[in-house]
């Protein structure tokens, strides 16, 4: 009854679902091309204009990533503020780490710890990010470790280093790529081919655009 007497309630929380998920939706995207760019340039070829290269668009995603969250919680302005563009240098380092811990480590192990080591940093990320935008005020009193732990940063970090895990797993342990033609016209033939590591970036993808929503979902319906 009290939705129905006041019909503002129910706009106003449509609305910020709706913010919620469009948000969610454009800072998985963003971090995915961002993330998946970095990594096939890294990978791939290791020299001094392609690890300049793959820099550049993981701290451009970052940067994007950050402006996303800001414009669903509070505002765009003063995107370029120096704290702010903290946050977004905070989680290029975050993947860099976890690529090096990676292959510092080696093999299942370097997954392994790659993943902690991502979820780690990525959950002060995230809180480190919560703070930058003014929101730690949801939760007066609460500590800074506290914040750390809390869910709102602590499961989109293990999420999206679950995800992160998948991919680097396709990408070094399975040798698997199918390729069928989707037609022929004359001389010329058009070829279809999906590798494993396009499977990895688009569960990458789901896992984050999951871990995007939670996060957001507990700070716009408190």
């Amino acid at each position: 009854m009290s939705v129905i007497r006041r019909p503002g309630v129910l706009g106003r929380t449509t609305q910020r679902r709706l913010v919620g998920a469009t948000a969610a939706l454009s800072a998985a995207t963003v971090e995915t091309v961002a993330v998946v760019s970095w990594f096939v340039l890294v990978v791939e070829s290791r020299t001094v204009s392609t690890a300049m290269a793959g820099l550049g668009i993981l701290f451009c995603g970052s940067l994007l990533r950050t402006g996303v969250f800001g414009m669903a919680t509070r505002s765009i302005g003063d995107l370029l503020r120096p704290q702010r563009l903290v946050t977004a240098m905070v989680l290029t380092g975050s993947w860099i780490v976890w690529l090096l811990v990676a292959e510092w480590v080696g093999g299942v192990g370097g997954v392994v710890a790659a993943a902690l080591t991502l979820a780690v940093v990525l959950t002060g990320q995230f809180t480190l990010e919560r703070y930058v935008f003014r929101f730690e005020h949801r939760y007066d009193g609460d500590s800074l470790l506290t914040s750390v732990a809390n869910p709102a940063t602590l499961v989109p970090g293990a999420l999206i280093a679950l995800g992160a895990t998948t991919l680097l797993a396709t990408a070094w342990f399975t040798d698997w790529s199918f390729t069928t033609a989707l037609f022929s016209v004359r001389e010329m033939s058009l070829f279809l081919r999906i590798q494993a590591y396009q499977l990895g970036a688009l569960a990458f993808w789901l896992v984050s655009l999951f871990a995007q929503q939670h996060r957001l979902r507990r700070i716009l319906e408190p």
